[in-house]
């Protein structure tokens, strides 16, 4: 996985790159080298990415093949283009097969094989693959740009003031970069959503963010509840990015019980029905074990929404018992490659499944009496060293007593 720091590096090396580079231009290199003149890309969203250009030489190609991937991918795909006459090659990917992250960028290069059995390379250049089915409207502060296209100029306004919060409050956990962009892209509808996120390739949801790319994506409708909806699943999103910034590839090295509860810890208007899913949870004895959700969480709504309540609740629990620092710990443990249970341990000093019973206890009135005596043992620890120092020097005494009665007979 490569550091945040090192991705900004290389896409601003690319970005410097292709800075006099448009999309319809012309690139000479040399007598030698190759030639390639109005390189355009077409993109239908989720359908199909169409790359075209002109690839000249003074000596004759043999074989061009075009090259491209997303900046924060490792695989680069290649494919083998014929060339006309003049030069002019094009290929068509198929972008409904071939899934691409949604609003990530693409990097794409020709490389031609001459008659003399040389290689060229041309230079880089790179394009958003932007769901551009939707007339977006933006609005920026800072690194911020929130994108929506329902709604009116307050309806962008408030998803911006909600942004801004939920970074004020991210700070707090972890430190915020005002340098590196984060885009906020609201959907009317989650059917909106949901067709944009298949057709990225990823699953159903309301809310979605792209750590890597820096992108979050929401469904919030203008309305009575757009505030709310603003305020809890913005932050909620917007945590995840800057996570993933902090720890960089050992952001994927965390529990998803850890992830997903700093984020729901993060929302500026808590979901009031986790509390309610804890409570019939805990009575039915149907809470999850966090051992069972460190990978993931259940595929069903229902098990899915216990996950969130009881990640929430978990990890309130440990910064309310350890401190910030308790989680900062935590991060470091499991970014370092501990196990789910050992990691708890190693950050503080108690395994996960001994933090279970203890959250079960403290927060939901679990075990009552085990709590009780648990919290009473120092005192009753205390209570009988006092009570050990008088009783042993009156059995002391009494044996001697004993001792010099048994001499004087």
């Amino acid at each position: 996985m490569t550091h945040p720091r090192k991705l900004v590096l290389r896409v601003v090396a690319i970005l410097l790159m292709v800075a006099s580079i448009s999309l319809n231009t012309q690139q000479v290199y040399g007598q030698e080298g190759i030639a390639v003149e109005d390189a355009a890309v077409e993109v239908a969203f989720g359908q199909t990415i169409t790359f075209s250009a002109k690839v000249k030489s003074p000596i004759p190609i043999k074989q061009v093949s075009l090259l491209f991937r997303g900046v924060n991918e490792e695989t680069t795909r290649v494919e083998t283009l014929q060339a006309a006459e003049d030069g002019s090659v094009s290929f068509t990917y198929d972008a409904s097969q071939n899934l691409i992250p949604p609003f990530s960028w693409i990097v794409f290069w020709f490389q031609a094989t001459l008659a003399d059995d040389q290689t060229y390379t041309s230079a880089p250049i790179t394009f958003p693959y932007n769901d551009d089915r939707f007339p977006w409207r933006e609005i920026s502060q800072a690194n911020v740009t929130v994108h929506w296209y329902a709604g009116d100029d307050a309806f962008g306004a408030a998803a911006m003031d909600a942004a801004g919060s939920g970074m004020l409050a991210i700070n707090e956990f972890v430190p915020v970069s005002l340098s590196d962009p984060i885009d906020v892209y609201l959907y009317s509808n989650v059917n909106d959503l949901q067709s944009t996120l298949l057709l990225g390739g990823e699953d159903w949801t309301v809310g979605h963010a792209s750590p890597k790319i820096g992108v979050v994506l929401a469904a919030i409708a203008p309305g009575e509840k757009q505030s709310i909806e603003m305020e809890t699943t913005i932050p909620h999103e917007l945590s995840h990015v800057m996570m993933y910034r902090s720890l960089g590839g050992k952001y994927n090295y965390q529990p998803v019980w850890l992830t997903e509860g700093i984020a729901s810890m993060m929302e500026l208007y808590p979901n009031p029905d986790y509390a309610h899913a804890l409570e019939i949870a805990s009575a039915n004895d149907s809470l999850i074990s966090f051992d069972q959700l460190c990978a993931s969480f259940p595929a069903d709504a229902g098990n899915a929404f216990l996950a969130y309540a009881q990640s929430q609740s978990f990890v309130t629990y440990i910064r309310e018992t350890y401190g910030t620092s308790g989680l900062t710990r935590l991060t470091e443990a499991y970014g370092d490659g501990f196990t789910c249970e050992l990691g708890a341990t190693n950050a503080l000093g108690t395994p996960l499944s001994q933090l279970d019973a203890r959250w079960r206890e403290s927060v939901l009135g679990q075990n009552r009496a085990g709590a009780a005596l648990r919290n009473l043992s120092p005192f009753i620890l205390l209570m009988l060293l006092v009570l050990v120092v008088p009783l042993w020097g009156a059995i002391d005494m009494l044996r001697q007593r004993r001792k010099h009665g048994n001499k004087s007979k």
